[in-house]
């Protein structure tokens, strides 16, 4: 039976943590003490140097030889359970979707075990808990967070190769990626260049636009004229710097990074002043008859006058692969892939980040993670390059799109004849390029080497009782031991600058409590009795299944714009009802 002796010392250990959260909430909303650009630092700070040193604390002081396996073998079932459900349901259900499913993951089965948890378990069944709690984050770290990141970079890939290439994937056989593109979540516009090779395969390179790069240095030089300063825009847990012009007097968005000028010049040639840039396209124009369009009359890409490419011009030459088609006259029609841009079209948000571990604003876009600005402005345009005869009839040729992905919004619906599935890439082609961007992002994210470097150094010191020296120790702990307060310090700020509470609406704000509170539980209950857990131990894998909702499966969902706002009220409204609802479990479960 739980007595009001042990009802007390649960409080005790985490409404401190609670305070700490309303008192940044009252700093920014009531009392205007921090800006966002201020509140920006601070959650920077927390991301950098607080978080990791504390996860580095907790999995550094936990021995990792008296793991109880029985524990972490009921997480992991759990874990596993509930994937292969979301996989299935994902295949066969006309509902499923990756990004539903990806969703669903996070809100019932990655608490926010670090700064709730441990405290709270603490509280509730004594220090032996702890040690269970930080057992569960190193797998959480270095397994369930990976797992995450690689789901993200798969649903990123896969969207890329079908907007890009929905006739042609399967013949992919290899993907060169650019060492300055370290994910593919679509904030930055990426350029897929596709050579056809001896082989009759396709042989992929992917950069960055070189249309975003001219679109930068002009804004950077206009910039310098008025007075607009160039600012680093804090990123999320990838320690990847997102740089924005903003004003001083007037804090905006970045702006589209798609330059108009660029494309109709590319790809229409309309004026004689436009010339192509040499950056992306050589000296040639483009044009559907020869592969691209040479100089007539001093213009560049003008109608199909032009000069043959030459044999090893790989993309601007007419496709020669399994790709190409005859036309009328009998003749290789090109099929080629030529340049594609490719952009999710974030949010605002998105792009200048978020107020948890992130610079920038959240929550102001009317549709789900969507701004309409990104879409009223060129979201929705199509440009095509060649494909109208002197007479004005269409005739088939290749579009050039500015593609965008949302995992709420369809920019480009498809119609009964698009309803075809695309062909993939081999499997091994696919997790090439897949392993290739996780480790980008991870090699990028200081939670990364704290908890790689705890378990390192945990696995050294238990085994040989070897001590870390004292000035060492005292470095790290002076700011791990802010680490839980300013974590909740850092919460409150991101609440206080969201215009709602609750981003989703009331009904589905409804079902990912009850996935999160219920079902999380359930499945862990359950999981708990088939590996055998009886008791206190039992107790603890239900409650801490029953934690609020983890905060960095939130900055991946912001990161990849896949259900932001309903990850930001797993983590806001889940916070605010964690406390009494990991109560009644205490309690029921003490009965």
């Amino acid at each position: 039976m739980i007595s009001l002796s042990d009802l007390y010392h649960v409080l005790t250990a985490v409404v401190p943590l609670y305070v700490a959260m309303i008192l940044a909430y009252g700093s920014v909303k009531w009392w205007k003490i921090f800006s966002p650009d201020q509140c920006s630092g601070i959650n920077r700070f927390v991301a950098l140097f607080a978080v990791p040193l504390l996860s580095f604390h907790f999995i550094s002081s936990n021995n990792p030889y008296a793991m109880n396996y029985k524990f972490i073998a009921a997480d992991t079932l759990q874990k596993v359970v509930v994937l292969g459900v979301l996989a299935i349901w994902s295949r066969i259900s006309s509902r499923g979707s990756l990004e539903w499913s990806i969703t669903l993951f996070s809100l019932s089965t990655l608490p926010n075990t670090l700064v709730m948890g441990i405290p709270l378990l603490k509280g509730m069944y004594g220090q032996a808990s702890g040690s269970l709690m930080v057992q569960i984050v190193v797998l959480q770290c270095i397994i369930w967070y990976t797992l995450m990141l690689f789901l993200f970079e798969y649903r990123g890939a896969r969207m890329l190769i079908t907007e890009q290439f929905p006739d042609t994937a399967g013949d992919i056989i290899s993907f060169k990626i650019d060492s300055d593109v370290i994910s593919l979540d679509g904030k930055e516009p990426l350029e897929t260049q596709a050579e056809v090779g001896e082989d009759g395969k396709l042989h992929v390179t992917v950069r960055k636009s070189c249309s975003s790069r001219s679109e930068v240095f002009s804004r950077m030089s206009h910039g310098l004229n008025t007075g607009v300063s160039l600012t680093p825009r804090p990123s999320n847990l990838s320690n990847a710097e997102i740089y924005s012009l903003q004003s001083s007097r007037n804090p905006t968005p970045r702006g589209s990074s798609f330059n108009h000028t660029d494309l109709y010049s590319m790809a229409n040639g309309k004026s004689a002043n436009m010339s192509p840039r040499t950056s992306n396209f050589g000296n040639m124009g483009f044009d559907e008859e020869s592969g691209f369009g040479g100089r007539a009359n001093g213009v560049y890409g003008q109608g199909n006058v032009g000069y043959p490419a030459p044999a090893n011009a790989g993309i601007f030459s007419p496709a020669t692969g399994p790709g190409a088609k005859k036309k009328a006259n009998g003749t290789e029609a090109g099929k080629d892939l030529h340049m594609f841009v490719w952009s999710s079209n974030a949010s605002p948000a998105s792009e200048g980040g978020i107020h948890v571990f992130r610079g920038g604003e959240y929550g102001k876009e009317p549709g789900v993670g969507a701004h309409p600005k990104d879409y009223n402005d060129f979201g929705r345009e199509e440009f095509t390059s060649g494909n109208k005869n002197p007479n004005g009839c269409d005739r088939e040729g290749p579009v050039l799109k500015k593609l965008g992905s949302s995992s709420t919004v369809e920019l480009f619906p498809k119609t009964a004849n698009d309803t075809k599935a695309t062909a993939m890439p081999p499997a091994s082609v696919m997790t090439r390029l897949i392993l290739i961007m996780v480790w980008r992002k991870l090699v990028r994210n200081p939670n990364t080497y704290s908890s790689l470097i705890g378990l390192t150094w945990s696995l050294v010191s238990f085994r040989w009782n070897v001590e870390m020296p004292v000035i060492i120790a005292k470095s790290i702990s002076i700011l791990s031991d802010a680490g839980l307060g300013m974590a909740m310090f850092s919460l409150g700020l991101f609440m206080a600058l969201q215009p709602r509470m609750i981003a989703c609406g009331k009904t589905i704000a409804s079902f990912s409590m009850a996935v999160r509170f219920i079902t999380g539980p359930a499945v862990m209950a359950a999981a708990s009795i088939a590996v055998g857990l009886r008791g206190v131990l039992l107790h603890i894998a239900i409650v801490q299944a029953a934690l609020p909702q983890g905060i960095v499966p939130f900055v991946f969902a912001k990161e990849y714009n896949v259900h932001p706002d309903i990850l930001s009220t797993g983590v806001i409204f889940g916070m605010l009802i964690a406390l009494p609802i990991t109560l009644v479990y205490y309690i029921l479960l003490g009965l």
